[in-house]
């Protein structure tokens, strides 16, 4: 593994975090831009590669002092090519980003899935860190996953494991009302509370939105998570009961070690959270022993995808 500093990028479909992380993991210069996704698939680039400079720049030293890139991606990507298949809040389809930005850079470039990425980065130098069975619940506008087994990576055999927020959570339910995803994360919470403010339901959210419902974030829920507001506690609590249902079902198939809950919701909120996931996946899973499976918050936060980023550009793209 080269001891000279990488970058790593977060690439989300609203914000870039890029980060220059040295050989200890720590992130030694910043940048941030917005996404503009919208603007099309080279608008999106040639910000990546002024973002990159722009982190350069801040760590004192020139793009050609770092020795790769690596970049974590939402949706479904091929890591070999560097390739995103499918990237739905990116508005991409086999856009060639690795080739694209390496061009662009004049550093390799190595590309995998955002989740993907910050479980490779907590599990280096976080929360998962001296476990060899772990997950990666990243509760966002989505919800993601990835798996450390047997202290590799596991992508699948057609390089798709991770994708949690898809499964199946409630299938009697109507479209759009049936999956992981739909029901525990944090749009889905927000849009849950929204709701039922609209129907009459009083709530500290008016107040703590100026009225702004568009303004129901994760920080918000957490305020009046915290002020013991009634209905927001009644959502959180509920959502937090699935996802440690699913978490259940997922660790009864592969004997887990360790969970690292991360993402908007579980920074913002933090442990009360994480005690009643843990406590639902406790209820739920089968046989008693993983109980003992340990169901921890993130450490590395929003840094976890930077860094994971960056140590998979160490690895040049390789998992093991």
């Amino acid at each position: 593994m080269t001891t000279r500093p990488v970058i790593g990028i977060d690439l989300g479909g609203t914000n870039m975090q890029i980060g220059v992380v040295d050989a200890k993991g720590k992130v030694i210069g910043r940048a941030k831009k917005k996404t503009k996704a919208a603007e099309g698939f080279k608008a999106v680039v040639a910000r990546m590669a002024e973002g990159v400079a722009d982190a350069c720049k801040d760590a004192g030293i020139t793009v050609r002092g770092v020795s790769a890139i690596g970049i974590g991606a939402a949706g479904a990507v091929d890591p070999k090519t560097g390739v995103i298949l499918q990237a739905p809040n990116l508005r991409w389809t086999n856009a060639p980003l690795a080739r694209t930005l390496a061009a662009a850079t004049g550093r390799p470039v190595y590309v995998t899935n955002d989740v993907r990425a910050a479980v490779i980065g907590e599990h280096t130098h976080g929360a998962g860190k001296g476990s060899t069975h772990m997950m990666a619940v990243w509760l966002g506008t989505g919800i993601g996953g990835g798996l450390i087994l047997n202290n590799k990576v596991y992508p699948g055999f057609f390089n798709t494991a991770g994708e949690i927020g898809h499964m199946s959570l409630l299938p009697g339910s109507p479209p759009g009302h049936r999956t992981f995803e739909h029901n525990c994360s944090r749009s889905a919470v927000a849009e849950r509370i929204i709701k039922l403010i609209k129907g009459g339901r009083p709530s500290l959210v008016t107040r703590l939105t100026e009225g702004d419902l568009s303004e129901v974030k994760a920080r918000v829920i957490a305020d009046a998570y915290r002020g013991n507001d009634p209905l927001v506690r009644e959502i959180v609590n509920d959502a937090a009961h699935f996802i440690g249902i699913a978490i259940a079902s997922i660790n009864s198939a592969v004997s887990l070690q360790r969970v690292v809950l991360g993402g908007g919701l579980t920074e913002a909120i933090g442990e009360p959270l994480v005690r009643l996931v843990r406590a639902s996946h406790n209820a739920a899973v089968y046989p008693h022993i993983l109980r003992k499976t340990e169901i921890v918050k993130t450490k590395l936060e929003d840094d976890a995808g930077v860094i994971g980023g960056a140590v998979f550009a160490q690895r040049k793209g390789k998992i093991d």
